[in-house]
Order: C-alpha cells, then structure tokens, then sequence
C-alpha cells in the first residue's frame, strides 16, 4: 500500500455527489490555503447524478438545461481543478470519533489499505438510500425481479441492462415516475403505478411527462400487498386502502408481471454520525441544523440530502455551498458556536422547516426550506420574532413532494426571544404571493 502524503486536514467532507462537490469547492473558494479532503465510496465523484440522464438539472444553478451528468461534470471539473482539494475515491469511512476539539476518522481503500486522517471540521454530505421491500412489509417471497427504483435506473442508464419486461411500480415518488418513462421508452409495458396515499408523492410536473405523456395509468389509496413466484416474479397482488393506509378486504385483485419497481421513499444516511451522538429531527430524519447549516456537535455541518431530502439539485448544492463556507470558517477560527440560538416553532400544517435553529446574532441572510404536511390552498406563511411578523406570504397552493424555499435577513431577527412558523388557511389580503417572490428565491 503506498503511504499517505498527508493525514491532518482543515475541512473533511464526507460524501462526493452534488452537496459534498459543492461543499468542498465553497470550502476552498474561502480560503485557497485550506486543506480539504473530499471523500467518496464510488470510483469517481458525481453521487446519483451519474445516473441521471434526463435533463431539467441546473436551471438555477448554472441558468441551463442540464442532464445529471452534465451537472456532476461541471462540478467535478471546478473540485479537480482546486489544488488544495484531495479527492479519495473507493473509500468508505469505518470510524469516527472526536478528541481534543479534532475529528479521527478511520478509512479504507484499495489504493491505501486502512488510514486516519483528521480535521478540523467535518461536512456530512452522505446523502440518502432508498425505502426496500423489507422496510415496506410485503408478503410472499423474494424472487428476483424486485429492485428499488435507482436500481432499475442505474441497470438500464450506466450498465445497459434491462430490470424485466412486464412492470408494476410500487410508490409515485420522482425516481420512479421517471422510470416509468424510461422503461418503456426502452420497450417495456409499465402496467401502472400505485401509491398507497390518496396524493401523489411526485413533482406535478413529472406526474405530467412521465405518465399522463405516455398513458401509464396512476393508482391512488393502493399498494401490493404481495409478490408471488419463487425464482422470478410472476405477479402482485394490489389493493386499495382505507384512511389509515390497511388493505380493504375484497378489494384484491392479482397483476401479472416480472418485475416490481419500488419508489416508496427516501432515508437520509446519517448512521455514521451515531458515534457522535448529533440530535437528529424526526421530521426530516437528518441532524438538527442553524442557518450554517452547523449541527449541534462544534464543528460538524450537515447538508444536501443527508440533511433532508429536496426534490431539485439546485438546493442540494445550494446548502452544501452553504455548508462549505461555515465549515472553512470553523477551521479557520472566525465562526465559533452561536452565542444565542433560537429553536423555530412550528404552528399549523408544516412537515418540517429547515433550519430548525437560528442563530440571531449572526450576519447574512436565512435561507428556510419547507414544506407543507397535506394538500392545501390559499394559504399563507407567516414568520413571527416575539410575537411580531417580520416575514409573511400567501401561497396558491402547497404540495407535500413540492419543497418551497424563502430568503430572510437575519438582522430582523436580531434580539428576539422566541421565533415562530405559522402556516394558515386564511391568509390576509395583500401579502405577496410565493409568484412575486418566485424570482428572489430562485436566487437570480
């Protein structure tokens, strides 16, 4: 194994899809005298956008059209251009603890064997893995012919292979409207898709050009409640459900096909972080963050979709951007802990807001992301500093898959004692609407 040239970094970012690049790359544009590692398991940098080979990437971002590979690329080629940046490829981390205010990580990899190296702060950008049939309970066997929607995607897209012929996919979230598309571009029959909730888990746009567009038909308040065949899928068994998402009784009925695709959901990976005992949101499944997008460990920042999961690129680097330069800050002493860090209270029908905590001391703008926990329309958003507003907008209507984003100006935070989100069903007149601000928020 040759040895390392270098083991103690300033800023370690675990993770090399669009937050940990984009992290990486703020961390070094902050200070070129930075040493950074960026740490990927894969063979190249790039996460699932490698993957990804429709386009709609990067129209915020870089102000284009852009498919997955085309925006991993870009970000590839700005991380290797940074010469204080080391890339580790095929490297999985093993261990990780913290002593005298430094992290010491354990690796492992091909090109090295077994390694520490240790930092001053530490970027999480792990990102997330998908929901498997064992974690949705479904009865019979386990024939082949049951892949997670990124499984399909990745057998026709990197390896060209077909997943089946005859399909059923189970779950209308992104990854599996989009294969639903893909299958049959590539000749296969998509029988359906079937979502146990009686909305749709998807983009609205993506409901539109992948099933509406090609006639596959959406099945709400259903889901299989079994797979039958032993060696290779033959059929499932589909049917509705009642309120509280349990089969009705006789309402059966048996689908064949070879394949089931499953799109039942995303967990954001956060289990390496265990040792570090880092309060985790049980809303959003990812640590608890502030505007930094620091956790409540010194040091470590959190972002992409190991932080929540979002539903555009754009943001995912957005917060690693973020997340980067605080993290760069830390290492380098000009940011320490929040000296007066505020929970946000959450009143009415929100899933989850992000950042859970604001430091109101600070400088800058706030960026929140949230999203609504139903359906609902003529609503307003309203953000409250002590009981007085100081942000509020109505929104036409809020989908739980549509993750809604808002800009605010710390300093109309600044000295509050309790800061609350409000989301109501009667907004008042002559607020701006989310339309008005759509530009803002976009970033431009």
């Amino acid at each position: 194994m040759k040895p390392l040239a270098f083991t103690d970094y300033d800023v370690i970012v675990i993770g090399g899809g669009p937050a940990g690049m984009a992290a990486a790359l703020a961390a070094s544009e902050k200070n070129p005298k930075l040493k950074i590692a960026l740490i990927e398991r894969e063979g190249q940098i790039g996460g699932i956008l490698k993957q990804c080979i429709h386009d709609g990437f990067g129209l915020i971002r870089f102000k284009e059209r852009l498919t997955g590979p085309e925006y991993a690329w870009r970000y590839k080629e700005m991380a290797e251009a940074k010469e204080n940046i080391d890339i580790f490829l095929f490297t999985f981390l093993t261990k990780l603890k913290k002593e005298n205010d430094l992290f010491c990580m354990e690796f492992t990899n091909p090109e090295y064997g077994i390694f520490e190296l240790k930092a001053k702060s530490l970027v999480a950008a792990m990102g997330c893995r998908e929901r498997t049939d064992r974690q949705v309970n479904i009865h019979g066997e386990r024939p082949a012919g049951i892949f997670t929607a990124g499984q399909a995607q990745a057998l026709i897209n990197l390896h060209g292979f077909m997943p089946g012929k005859k399909c059923v996919i189970l779950g209308s979230g992104d990854i599996g409207l989009i294969m639903a598309r893909r299958l049959t571009l590539e000749g296969a029959h998509v029988e359906g898709v079937y979502e146990i909730k009686p909305t749709p888990s998807g983009l609205s746009r993506n409901i539109v050009q992948c099933l509406d567009d090609y006639g596959i038909p959406l099945h709400l308040s259903a889901t299989v409640t079994e797979v039958e065949g032993r060696e290779r899928v033959e059929a499932v068994k589909i049917a509705q459900v009642d309120k509280q998402m349990k089969p009705i009784a006789g309402t059966e009925k048996r689908i064949p096909c070879d394949t089931l695709i499953l799109s039942v959901g995303l967990i954001p990976e956060n289990d390496i972080l265990s040792s570090l005992n880092v309060p985790i949101d049980g809303r959003t499944k990812g640590p608890i963050v502030d505007q930094f997008m620091h956790t409540e460990a010194a040091g470590l920042f959190s972002c992409g979709n190991a932080l929540h999961v979002n539903d555009l690129v754009d943001y995912v680097s957005e917060s690693g951007k973020i997340a980067g330069e605080a993290a760069a800050d830390f290492a380098l002493n000009m940011r320490s802990e929040a000296k007066k860090l505020l929970p946000l209270n959450i009143i009415g029908k929100i899933l989850y807001v992000v950042p859970q905590k604001i430091d109101t001391e600070a400088e800058g703008s706030i960026i929140f992301y949230f999203r609504a926990a139903e359906e609902m329309q003529n609503t307003g958003l309203s953000l409250k500093a002590d009981g007085k507003t100081v942000f509020e907008r109505k929104y036409e209507e809020l989908k739980p898959p549509e993750m809604e984003r808002f800009i605010l100006p710390c300093e109309k935070l600044r000295g509050a004692e309790k800061l609350e989100i409000v989301l109501s069903e009667s907004p008042q007149k002559g607020i701006e609407t989310s339309s008005e601000k759509k530009e803002a928020d976009n970033g431009n």
